[in-house]
């Protein structure tokens, strides 16, 4: 029984994925305990994520004009800790996509320069060969007119 080739780098990515969300809420836990987190890194993405989704509701409802009130500290907070862990999740798969694409774009191109190269080796070996029998149709068209040029050949 012959075992294919075990995938190690797409098992090495699964695991970076799986441990992405338990790293991500780990963040998300910090971001909530630390004041500089939570007003620098959390409470500016969350108030404009709320801002731009009540605006977009103000309009499907036809409020054109109406004023968007912030979210409170404690909400902003807790929508910039989950928004900062999707952000993550979201950046750890991605990073792994692009490294995958990357591995297989290498493996592709690996392949097609073998595959160039042995291309390239038989068609010297076919030029090769077509010359040894051009050497050879020449010597034997040699090997025949010498022959026939000998006195008595073919007069039995």
């Amino acid at each position: 029984m012959v075992v294919g080739a075990f995938p190690i780098a797409k098992l090495l990515y699964l695991g970076i994925r799986q441990l992405s969300k338990p790293v991500a809420n780990r963040i998300k836990a910090g971001a909530r305990r630390s004041e500089f987190f939570k007003t620098y890194v959390c409470l500016p993405p969350a108030q404009l994520y709320h801002w731009i989704e009540m605006r977009a509701k103000m309009r499907i409802m036809g409020f054109k004009g109406a004023v968007i009130k912030p979210m409170n500290e404690e909400a902003a907070a807790e929508l910039g800790a989950e928004l900062l862990g999707e952000t993550i999740i979201f950046t750890i798969g991605g990073v792994c996509l692009i490294a995958e694409y990357s591995r297989q774009s290498f493996n592709t191109k690996k392949k097609e320069e073998e595959l160039n190269n042995k291309l390239l080796y038989l068609n010297q070996e076919l030029t090769e060969l077509s010359l040894t029998v051009e050497t050879l149709d020449t010597q034997v068209r040699e090997m025949k007119r010498l022959q026939l040029a000998q006195p008595g050949f073919g007069k039995n």
